[in-house]
């Protein structure tokens, strides 16, 4: 069983790897970039939709959204161009993309105006 859930960890991270890859490809459509990067911003964001302090729900928005946000940026992506993605992925593992700090900065800072524009609406 945990064979099986390595082995999957394993199989996720190279499709978002290959999901990054197909991001800077321009063969890849704009709504399919502007839901990659609406996904990847949730996953790196610091503020989840329920708090991860909520027993067993908080957890549960990882557990479902980032992966049906994952498969839905998939069936975007024009299969040619998730196909030379997915083998560029494949043949550089290493070439994964490290964390930009001033990326998640800049999640952080959408969340805070995001917030406080709906603050300011329902005040």
């Amino acid at each position: 069983m945990i064979d099986a859930l390595k082995q999957r960890a394993r199989q996720l991270k190279t499709q978002v790897h290959a999901l990054s890859i197909a991001y800077r490809d321009p063969r890849t459509p704009f709504t399919a970039k502007v839901w990659t990067a609406l996904v990847v911003g949730y996953a790196l964001s610091p503020i989840d939709l329920i708090p991860d302090m909520i027993p067993v729900l908080g957890y549960l928005d990882d557990l479902l959204l980032i992966p049906l946000g994952i498969w839905v940026a998939l069936r975007l992506i024009p299969d040619d161009v998730l196909a030379d993605a997915r083998a560029h992925a494949a043949q550089h593992p290493a070439d994964a993309p490290p964390l930009r700090w001033f990326a998640a900065l800049g999640i952080v800072a959408l969340w805070i105006v995001g917030i406080g524009l709906l603050l300011n609406w329902v005040l």
